[in-house]
This record gives structure tokens, C-alpha cells and sequence, in this order.
């Protein structure tokens, strides 16, 4: 089975949103509350849009980063059997690290 590869247009970020285990490894349940975290792996990124002299302004994040996302926007797009949001450069909040 052939998987498509979505490369995302100018400023655009091609996002896995990242589900949060409902239980912990000992089967306790763990509350909706705590689990609520609006997060994703970003999978593509696109070039970048340009600015009126026509030079390339990059995007802030790179493929492989994790990113905080508003909790309503973006577009929603399934490739085979997953599911991706594709956002706005400026639309994501920011970047999480460890």
C-alpha cells in the first residue's frame, strides 16, 4: 500500500495531534482534566510565505518538534488511516520541551 506524503504551501504545518493516554500503566483512570493538553508532533512544514520584496520568511518550527495548538482552528485532513491538522505558521502558540 502506496502512503501519500503531504508537503504543506507556504507558512503552513502539517501536525499530528498527540492523544494523551485516559489510563496509566497499572489501569488507573486517570481524569479527563489532566489529560486535556492541546498538543502535536509536527510531521511537515512548508517553505515558507514570502514578504513584499519576495524574500522566503522560514517557519518558526521544524518537523520533529513539538508544538502547542489553539484549541479551535486549523484544518483537519486524513491521509490513509491517520489523522493531521494543517495550520497557519502564526497560528501556533508555541514549541514544548523537556
Amino acid at each position: 500500500m502506496a502512503t501519500k506524503r503531504l508537503i504543506p504551501s507556504l507558512n503552513r504545518v502539517l501536525v499530528e495531534k498527540i492523544i494523551p493516554p485516559s489510563k496509566t500503566t497499572a489501569g488507573i483512570l486517570l481524569p479527563e482534566k489532566t489529560t486535556k493538553l492541546n498538543s502535536g508532533k509536527v510531521v511537515a512544514v512548508g517553505p515558507g510565505a514570502r514578504d513584499r520584496d519576495g524574500k522566503v520568511i522560514p517557519v518558526n518550527v521544524k518537523e520533529g518538534d513539538t508544538v502547542l495548538l489553539p484549541e479551535y482552528g486549523g484544518m483537519e485532513i486524513k491521509l490513509g488511516e491517520k489523522e493531521f491538522h494543517l495550520f497557519r505558521d502564526e497560528d501556533i502558540l508555541g514549541t514544548l520541551h523537556e
